[in-house]
């Protein structure tokens, strides 16, 4: 496959975002990473994390042009961020490609926005499930590992788009370490593309989020954390609960967890959990939110 007429349409995406935002501690103020061109009208896909509650984007193609753009949607369930440049780019869109075919040993490239790619292998596909309340059913991943991750296109032997890269995570196999990207499969933006093209976020109701962040132990679910003022801090969770049930049903994983949270109604629906806090167990009932609510919204252009 000839990368370098794909290289062209991705490009370098760095945005700015107020130090008052809910996500500045976590994500930080200055974001950097890279974007594809779907659409020749200088839509870029790109991961969400990169511009949620951005003030300024910034798209830099790979001839050093700069751009400005405006942030258009960030989809939480998958995780996709959308961004419309509001000047030419001068770059092709890429094709959409069908991830559901991709399989383990299938080779693909990792690209990023100031042009450097990795040759890489699909050696998993499974599911990811992140401490951030977040899950995908059958995520991509890829080794070895590109060290620009964030935003970069997954590109197929076709030369179509498999996917947006999202993480960079390591992978234990024979006793050997190794680093690996997660990327998120191009079929999940295909249904909900027009919604967040024409209301900016997908037109169902939004998932309980509790603002928790957690990891799995032994099966368990452990609290690392909560974000401040959401909805599990104001109820009480703490970093080191244990949560053992939601319902009186057994929680058994992270992944279980979540679909558990997600199953009890949309935002605004009471969740009641069991925990186990310094050897005791107690109830906790925690009023879930729409997790936009908490969020800048991006400024009319």
């Amino acid at each position: 496959m000839n990368i370098d007429p794909i290289l062209r349409s991705v490009v370098a995406v760095r945005s700015s975002i107020p130090e008052n935002a809910f996500t500045a501690e976590t994500l930080g103020t200055i974001r950097e990473g890279s974007g594809v061109v779907i659409r020749d009208n200088g839509l870029v896909l790109t991961i969400g994390y990169l511009i949620t509650e951005a003030e300024e984007v910034w798209l830099t193609t790979q001839d050093g042009r700069v751009v400005p753009a405006h942030p258009l949607a960030y989809d939480q369930e998958s995780g996709f961020g959308l961004v419309q440049a509001l000047g030419n780019l001068d770059a092709p869109a890429v094709a959409l490609g069908d991830a559901t075919g991709a399989k383990p040993g299938d080779p693909v490239v990792l690209a990023d926005g100031i042009g450097e790619f990795v040759e890489a292998n699909i050696v998993a596909r499974q599911e990811f499930a992140g401490y951030w309340e977040y899950l995908l059913d059958e995520a991509i991943f890829t080794a070895p590992a590109h060290p620009s991750w964030g935003g970069a296109a997954l590109i197929g032997s076709d030369g179509k788009l498999l996917g947006i890269g999202s993480l960079r995570l390591q992978m234990s196999q024979g006793g050997e370490t190794a680093d690996i990207n997660m990327v998120v499969p191009i079929d999940l933006l295909l249904p909900i593309l027009d919604d967040l093209l024409n209301r900016g976020q997908v037109n169902r109701p939004p998932r309980p989020w509790l603002g928790a962040f957690s990891a799995e132990s032994n099966g368990g679910v452990v609290v690392m954390s909560v974000a401040e003022g959401g909805p599990a801090a104001q109820a009480g969770l703490r970093q080191g609960d244990i949560i053992s049930e939601i319902r009186d049903e057994e929680v058994d994983g992270l992944a279980d967890f979540y679909r558990k949270v997600w199953s009890s109604g949309p935002a605004g629906a009471e969740i009641p959990l069991r925990i186990l806090r310094n050897g005791r167990e107690a109830w906790l009932r925690i009023k879930s939110a729409d997790r936009n609510s908490f969020l800048r919204k991006p400024q009319l252009q």
